[in-house]
């Protein structure tokens, strides 16, 4: 896949102007800013309001430069360039404009540096130490601006907010949620809900890509870290953990491998090494996901079109987006609980039946590469009515925070394997974290329901690649459907729009809240602190490139082949959508739209 400097090279063979950058000419992209044609060329002019093609405001003055002819200093993330255009980016009037700018974001700031989420991986604790800010010489008032967390997946503090209005930006022009603004005036200004309400008031889809984008600790996942070793230290619990398939490509950021390392084997030692008495992965139940919704999806094309489109269901930020902004779908979504939640039904009834385990011994914890996960465990449409089937949810950064924790050297684990029954997966099970994924493993089976036959190549590359809203064509043996894929609710929004007017209409769609899919989820590594420079979908690229290379390489390649997938039908469920299978694996939705209060078990 080509990255962003790749495109940028191809844009600069065509048009481009020189400019000079601290004495040194450079051929740059015409029409780039000033920011952009210095990073280009790996020149650092640090910035926090920043976010490439997203937030590019000029508020924070960080990334102000010298310009020949211009009196003032001029913020670079704005200013384009031009042919002949010279800048300075290193002048003491630079560097005093730049450190009087900390000190005064600083200076109201609440500096909890040692205990907060954030600490070493902040990017405006990581400026302040950049630009050599020894002392604050200005004497704010420390506003109690207060601290929500009525809500079980994010926490806002608004107290650490620097109003970059990063968050904003987010919501409104990625996921248009419409969920933050700015409220008041001057030194009043909170970036906030409407009447400063918690997010579970409002329309929130708790994706958690306003924590992403947040440089400080003001937006954080609700953590749970330490109900997860109260349960771990109760002697009469049998505490499992579940990994989802994309933690095992992006785990390994946290502790300073190259971006989109697979470290499965060893986040499997290390979890055995926390204490947990079985380590499974959520890969199987991606399979069975498959297996269910591909059944609704062939039932639908073969005997109910009238009920097409069908709708993917297991991104929990897309279902709630859907109940909010689109109800009138919420017919079309497949009833699929996602693969978290079937593995938690299955922990607490074929499991606990098979192994002679009594269920309300069971802990169930699950590391996830999402806060609206944490939402969707306290969701009481995803019990069974006797059990939640999801005790606590781990976000990746919470699980790289317990590693840290106990001293455990990650990097010089050796690799281990899941234990049994949820061991073995296909590598559809695999691709389901990344977009696109869902839809191609289900294509795969589908295929097969409806043929008989193995699809001969099961590489879909239209259901590939990073663009916002992808469509294509599918040939099941007489059947050929129109199917969508959108990452991002905005482009799932554009999609849904066009298809009631009648544009654009597709029969099946598979949506990921978070751009890119899970491996850009709400709950993964932040790519922030030292490296502060503008987020971008490379990273992405990188560990979604990573899954399908695992999906390559593996031997059973479509959901209905795993052997487990078998086992669990022959044992317990019978067959796709029996009536076992609907209780335990499926689950109804809720309009929000007049009432956006979620119930949860809270």
């Amino acid at each position: 896949m080509e990255n962003i400097r790749e495109k940028q090279e191809q844009q600069l063979k065509h048009e481009a102007v020189t400019i000079n950058i601290d004495g040194k000419d450079y051929q740059v992209p015409k029409g780039m800013s000033v920011l952009e044609a210095a990073r280009l060329h790996h020149i650092d002019v640090p910035s926090i309001c920043y976010l490439k093609d997203i937030n590019e405001i000029g508020s924070c003055r960080l990334c102000v430069v010298e310009v020949e002819g211009a009196r003032n200093l001029q913020p670079s993330c704005v200013y384009p360039v031009r042919e002949g255009l010279k800048v300075a980016t290193n002048t003491p009037r630079v560097r005093r404009a730049r450190k009087t700018a900390v000190s005064l974001l600083l200076s109201n700031h609440h500096r909890e540096c040692t205990t907060c989420l954030r600490n070493l991986n902040c990017e405006l604790q990581n400026l302040a130490d950049t630009l050599l800010v020894r002392d604050i010489p200005f004497t704010g008032e420390m506003y109690d601006q207060g601290f929500h967390v009525n809500n079980p997946a994010i926490q806002r503090d608004y107290n650490k907010c620097i109003k970059c209005r990063r968050c904003e930006a987010i919501c409104n022009k990625i996921q248009e949620c419409y969920v933050y603004s700015a409220l008041n005036r001057g030194l009043d200004t909170v970036i906030a809900p409407a009447f400063k309400k918690d997010l579970i008031e409002v329309s929130c889809i708790m994706c958690g890509q306003c924590v992403i984008a947040c440089p400080t600790a003001s937006l954080t996942e609700k953590e749970s870290i330490g109900d997860v070793w109260d349960a771990l230290s109760a002697p009469d619990k049998h505490v499992m953990v579940q990994t989802a398939p994309s933690i095992q490509v992006t785990l390994g950021d946290d502790f300073g491998m190259p971006v989109g390392t697979f470290v499965g084997g060893k986040m499997v030692a290390a979890l055995k090494q926390l204490g947990f008495h079985r380590v499974f992965a959520t890969d199987v139940t991606a399979d069975l996901t498959i297996i269910e919704e591909g059944s609704e999806l062939v039932e639908r094309i073969l005997h109910e079109p009238e009920k097409l489109p069908l709708l993917s269901s297991c991104c929990p930020g897309w279902v709630k987006f859907a109940e909010h902004f689109y109800p009138e779908f919420l017919p079309n979504l497949s009833s699929c609980k996602s693969p978290m939640e079937m593995f938690g039904s299955l922990s607490k009834s074929w499991y606990a039946q098979k192994y002679g385990i009594n269920p309300d011994k069971i802990i169930n914890v699950a590391i996830m590469p999402c806060t609206a996960k944490k939402y969707e465990a306290a969701r009481p449409e995803m019990g069974t009515g006797e059990y939640q089937n999801v005790d606590f949810v781990l976000t990746t950064r919470e699980l790289a925070r317990m590693i840290r924790s106990v001293g455990i050297n990650f990097a010089q684990l050796d690799d281990m394997e899941y234990d049994e029954p949820f061991d073995q997966h296909s590598g559809a099970g695999v691709i389901f974290g990344a977009t696109g994924g869902v839809l191609e493993a289900a294509v795969r089976t589908a295929h097969y329901f409806i043929t008989g036959e193995e699809m001969k190549v099961p590489d879909y590359n239209d259901a590939r690649g990073q663009r916002g809203l992808k469509y294509g064509r599918v040939t099941l043996g007489e059947k050929t459907i129109t199917i969508a894929i959108a990452h991002g609710t905005g482009n799932a929004k554009k999609a849904l729009d066009m298809h009631k007017k009648g544009e654009k209409t597709f029969d099946y769609m598979e949506v990921m809240a978070c751009p890119g899919g899970c491996v850009g989820g709400g709950g993964q590594p932040i790519l922030g602190g030292r490296d502060h420079k503008a987020i971008s979908l490379d990273y992405r690229h990188n560990r979604a490139d990573a899954l399908y290379n695992i999906d390559r390489g593996s031997k059973i390649r479509q959901s209905h082949q795993n052997p487990r997938i078998q086992q669990i039908y022959n044992e317990f469920l019978g067959k796709p959508l029996s009536e076992a299978a609907k209780k335990y694996l499926h689950t109804t939705y809720i309009p929000r739209g007049e009432y956006p209060y979620l119930h949860t078990r809270e």
